[in-house]
């Protein structure tokens, strides 16, 4: 049997909701590897519980990735655009 990975699952879910959000998709996915080998028994099945909250953790961390890179899209569309808008305004007078 292998040894688990549950520790480090876990920091890098509990990093990717603190500081570096990437740490969320490779969370998740060492999750689901490890959690199909617990389940096939070739993995110490001891890390369970500590694999399923990495696992937790980097799906939000995850999901804030991606709400942060919509959300900077949409500011560098339409940050400009209001900016000219007021700068347009502002010249009329």
């Amino acid at each position: 049997m292998h040894p688990h990975r549950g520790s480090t699952i876990l920091v890098l879910g509990i990093l990717s909701l603190v500081v570096c959000a990437v740490c969320g998709p490779i969370a998740w996915v060492m999750a689901n590897k490890d959690i199909a080998e617990m389940d096939a028994g070739l993995m110490d099945p001891l890390g369970m519980e500590q694999t399923k909250a990495g696992k937790i953790c980097g799906i939000i961390g995850t999901v804030l990735l991606i709400l942060g890179l919509i959300l900077g899209v949409l500011c560098a569309v339409f940050v400009p655009f209001f900016i000219g808008a007021v700068a347009s305004q502002g010249s009329m007078q």
